[in-house]
């Protein structure tokens, strides 16, 4: 039996002197959907750029695919098929939605068949092609920068707040889309939500963070709404 996708293994991180998580055990298994829920200040995104390599673990380890990957750079995570796609739709403003397309494509062998692929997942961007980034709405950035991660064909696609100011019809889109691409296998996701609903939909498992520490953890699916409610309402 194959072990999960990427094991975040009793990980603490530290601003400076001040530790924001506390010896964090989060497991992500392999073709398989983990949210991560908590308000904010919950310690979230801190874990996300530990497991990503943006931000050194003080304690503890990362694993991806079995491997420990606690002192590798995001780079040789990346190379490893790992991708990140921060908070905030960020996206090269003032090039076009081909352009930052095409800058993730350049120097990959399947390059523009990639960028076919990811527009077919999220096709209300070819009508956009030629219009520039900064000029998209907040849910079309965010379905672009979903699509130029996935051209970079990563086994573990790491979002966050994905759903974050975004109209329900874009979040039914990205909701869609996490749950065909694992379901085709070869694609495991991290994901930090406060949306429960949608966090527990699309998941398989889930971690509720407070003050930087798992405050219950358990099997995805809408019957786990009211346990995670309650426990980030402590």
């Amino acid at each position: 039996m194959s072990g999960p996708m990427l094991l975040v293994d009793g990980v603490d991180v530290a601003y400076g002197r001040t530790t924001v998580v506390h010896g964090v055990t989060v497991e992500v298994p392999a073709d398989g959907v983990t949210s991560v829920l908590g308000h904010n200040g919950a310690g979230k995104t801190t874990l996300l750029r530990a497991a990503a390599g943006l931000l050194p673990a003080s304690a503890g380890r990362v694993l991806l695919d079995g491997e420990d990957v606690t002192a590798l750079p995001p780079n040789r995570r990346v190379a490893r098929g790992l991708a990140y796609v921060p908070q905030g739709q960020q996206s090269f403003g003032q090039l076009t939605t081909w352009e930052n397309l095409q800058v993730v494509a350049d120097g990959r062998r399947r390059g523009r068949a990639l960028i076919d692929e990811s527009l077919d997942l999220f096709p209300a961007l070819r009508e956009l092609l030629g219009r520039a980034a900064g000029l998209l709405s907040g849910g079309q950035r965010q379905q672009l920068a979903i699509a130029r991660a996935l051209i970079t064909e990563p086994r573990l696609l790491i979002l966050d707040e994905p759903t974050e100011g975004i109209q329900p019809s874009v979040v039914t889109e990205i909701e869609r889309t996490i749950v065909d691409l694992t379901r085709r296998g070869g694609l495991s996701v991290l994901l930090v939500e406060q949306h429960v609903g949608f966090a527990l939909d699309v998941a398989g498992g889930y971690y509720v963070l407070a003050s930087g520490r798992v405050r219950a953890s358990g099997a995805g699916g809408g019957a786990a709404a009211v346990d995670v409610r309650s426990a980030m309402a402590i």
